[in-house]
């Protein structure tokens, strides 16, 4: 268990929080809490000098596919199966309040 932790200080902690326990919780939870003070200082003690920092675990990188021009289909045979047209482009309703 860890030294800097003590049964009083888990008490006057939930004492703040108002956390009520009991005598057996007061003992399970300083317990736990030593053990994640001891890990924490565990953590601590590790020399980092030569890790760099980091926001993500694992490298960012872009999945998409290079953006190439390729063929396609036809502007104009395309536009010639849709339903509305407007200014060669497909011409959908509006959909904030106004009428087709």
């Amino acid at each position: 268990m860890s030294e800097r932790l003590s049964r009083d200080d888990v008490a006057k902690v939930a004492l703040l929080a108002r956390l009520e326990l009991t005598d057996a919780e007061l003992d399970t939870y300083t317990d736990q809490l030593a053990a994640i003070i001891d890990h924490a200082a565990d953590v601590a003690a590790l020399d980092l000098a030569d890790v760099p920092p980091t926001a993500h675990p694992l490298p960012i990188e872009n999945v998409l596919r290079p953006d190439v021009i390729a063929p396609s289909l036809d502007r104009d045979e395309v536009l010639s199966q849709a339903p509305s047209v407007e200014d060669r482009r497909f011409r959908v309703p509006a959909i904030l309040g106004e009428e087709p």
